[in-house]
């Protein structure tokens, strides 16, 4: 279910990024901890609204350590509809992270959590994602894989078949044009597994403008390839469908 260089990837390679340095450093501390706050006008995730339309509120902390291991915590605000009922989304995560030349290799494990949401038959719409990435320069690439069922996706909640196995594979470029200027572009696609018909591509095109002071802006326009019919929801929302989406965010 549910965006850009992903949030939380942003947020994993910035703590990995300055955390890797102090390991030639040998009196600055073995870790860094860091913690990110932000509001944006529709939350966002793989091209599809978290919030049906509405703002959201998010904040996470990443603890980074020199040897390139890392773990972080993330929530934001979501819609109950499109989330059995949810009141928020709460994932963990942790991997390693490490630099070779102009390449930086990234792999770890993302929980999604859902406080309150399920789907039919009371099944959860936790998630576990083992994911992989590779940055060189501005450009990254990244692939998550399902080690269980992909949102709550299988008979028991009302879907064809399970779906432990579904994958996302992305690509990223994070393009610096003038000092403080960043061109932010996406593409990626989500592939259910025994569902093919929730298939989608997703897509964004956006800018983002450091402030200084660890705040960053963004405008961002998103789109998928999601069928209309499958992701609009009784109150009448297509949680696929294009969407302009703004940001404010710090990171201290």
């Amino acid at each position: 279910m549910a965006l850009s260089l992903t949030p939380r990837l942003t947020r994993v390679a910035a703590a990995c990024a300055l955390a890797l340095p102090l390991m030639a450093v040998a009196d600055t501390p073995a870790y860094t901890l860091t913690t990110n706050m932000g509001l944006v006008s529709e939350y966002v995730f793989r091209g599809m609204t978290y919030s049906q339309g509405r703002a959201a509120v998010q904040g996470g902390i990443d603890f980074a350590h020199q040897s390139g291991l890392y773990l972080g915590i993330w929530s934001s605000s979501v819609s109950g509809e499109p989330l059995g009922g949810a009141v928020s989304e709460v994932d963990y995560y942790g991997g390693y992270s490490a630099a070779v030349g102009d390449f930086t290799y990234d792999v770890g494990l993302l929980q999604f959590t859902f406080p309150r949401g399920k789907l039919a038959n009371n099944v959860s719409l936790g998630t576990l994602e083992v994911y992989g990435g590779i940055t060189w320069k501005m450009v990254n690439l990244k692939y998550s894989r399902t080690l269980g069922d992909y949102f709550g996706f299988n008979e028991e909640s009302g879907y064809r078949a399970g779906s432990k196995g579904s994958d996302y594979i992305e690509a990223n470029i994070n393009y610096e044009f003038l000092p403080g200027w960043t061109a932010n572009l996406h593409a990626g696609r989500q592939s259910v597994r025994g569902n093919t018909e929730f298939n989608f591509s997703d897509y964004k095109v956006g800018v983002s403008r450091d402030l200084g002071a660890g705040w960053v802006a963004s405008l961002a326009w998103i789109d998928t390839t999601g069928d209309a019919m499958l992701y609009t929801y009784p109150s009448g929302v297509n949680v696929a469908a294009a969407k302009w989406v703004a940001s404010i965010k710090r990171t201290f």
